[in-house]
C-alpha cells in the first residue's frame, strides 16, 4: 500500500509538472486533459484519481508554478548581495526568460486569462502574487513596511508588463528594448 501511495504522490507530481509547463506554453484552453495526461505518461483515464476538474488541475498547476518561482526568487534574492532587486529583475527581464514561458512566470503569460477563471485559480495566482511581491518588499528601499510594498507591487507590475509586451512584439530589437528599459528602471526605482 505504501508503495502504490507513492506511486500516486509521483504521477501527481509529474502532472503538475506537465500542466503547469504545457498551460504557461499554450495557455488553458491551448490544450486539453487527454494531452496532458499523455505528456505526463499516463492514462487520460486516471486523470480524475487525482483531480476532480480541469479547472482544480489549473489551481493547482498555478499554485505549482508560482511556488517555483518563489523558490527562484528566494535564491536570487539571497545571493544578490550587493543589489538583490538587479538580480531579480535581470533574471526576470532576461531573454531566456521571455524565450522559455514554459518555465517562467505564471502571471506573465497567464494572468489575463486568470480574470475569466473559477474562484479556485484566482485564488492560486492571488498566493503566488503575494508572495513573490512579499520577496521584493524585503529587498526594496523605502521609510515603511507600507511604502516597500507599494513599491514591490509597482515593480513587480512593471516587470511582468515588460514580460508580456517583449513576448508579443514580432521585432527583436525592439523586445530587447523593453527588456532592457523595465531592467534599468526597476534597478533605479528600488534603490530610491
Amino acid at each position: 500500500m505504501k508503495a502504490s501511495r507513492e506511486q500516486a504522490a509521483a504521477s501527481r507530481e509529474r502532472i503538475l509538472d506537465v500542466a503547469s509547463k504545457r498551460f504557461r506554453e499554450r495557455g488553458f484552453d491551448g490544450v486539453g486533459v487527454a494531452d496532458l495526461m499523455h505528456d505526463a505518461g499516463l492514462t487520460h483515464g486516471g486523470f480524475y484519481g487525482h483531480f476532480g476538474s480541469k479547472d482544480e488541475l489549473m489551481a493547482e498547476a498555478c499554485a505549482h508554478a508560482l511556488s517555483m518561482s518563489v523558490r527562484r526568487w528566494q535564491r536570487l534574492a539571497a545571493s544578490g548581495a550587493g543589489n538583490p532587486v538587479a538580480s531579480l529583475a535581470r533574471s526576470y527581464l532576461s531573454a531566456r526568460h521571455r524565450d522559455d514561458p514554459g518555465a517562467g512566470c505564471a502571471l506573465a503569460t497567464l494572468g489575463a486569462d486568470v480574470a475569466r477563471r473559477p474562484v479556485g485559480v484566482r485564488h492560486a495566482i492571488t498566493g503566488g502574487l503575494r508572495a513573490l511581491v512579499d520577496i521584493l518588499a524585503n529587498v526594496v528601499a523605502g521609510r515603511t513596511k507600507a511604502a516597500r510594498r507599494r513599491k514591490a507591487l509597482a515593480l513587480y507590475a512593471s516587470m511582468i508588463g515588460a514580460m508580456v509586451l517583449a513576448r508579443a512584439v514580432d521585432d527583436d530589437a525592439l523586445s530587447k528594448e523593453i527588456l532592457d528599459a523595465v531592467t534599468a528602471s526597476v534597478e533605479a526605482a528600488a534603490v530610491q
